[in-house]
């Protein structure tokens, strides 16, 4: 295991805590736009559940890979969702968010 995806997918699991975290408490930066893509509220606690697991599997998958694989595929599907969503509600100036939050989840499934 290299240097390189340590700190790859580390660095994913901490975006990927910090916009779970963001959801659980409702950051107004948050609550906006997801509203505006036309996101039932009902789901929110779902979503950053979603991300919150991702963010630990991509941690325990730095002494497991299995279980990171699985996270960061499961994190990769999650925000490609999230750029679908974001493209149907045409705010497309929001397109590169769920994209920046996607990239480490990638790079850490090349890196292996």
């Amino acid at each position: 295991m290299s240097t390189a995806y340590v700190i790859v997918t580390l660095v994913g699991a901490a975006l990927a805590g910090f916009s779970a975290v963001s959801v659980f408490t409702r950051a107004k930066w948050v609550v906006e736009p997801i509203t505006a893509y036309g996101v039932p509220e009902s789901w929110w606690p779902l979503l950053g559940t979603a991300k919150a697991a991702g963010a630990a599997g991509l941690v325990a998958g730095v002494f497991v890979p299995p279980i990171g694989v699985a996270a960061a595929i499961g994190l990769v599907l999650y925000f490609l969702g999230a750029v679908v969503t974001v493209a149907r509600a045409r705010v497309y100036s929001h397109l590169v968010f769920p994209l920046i939050y996607m990239a480490p989840a990638v790079a850490s499934l090349a890196l292996l």
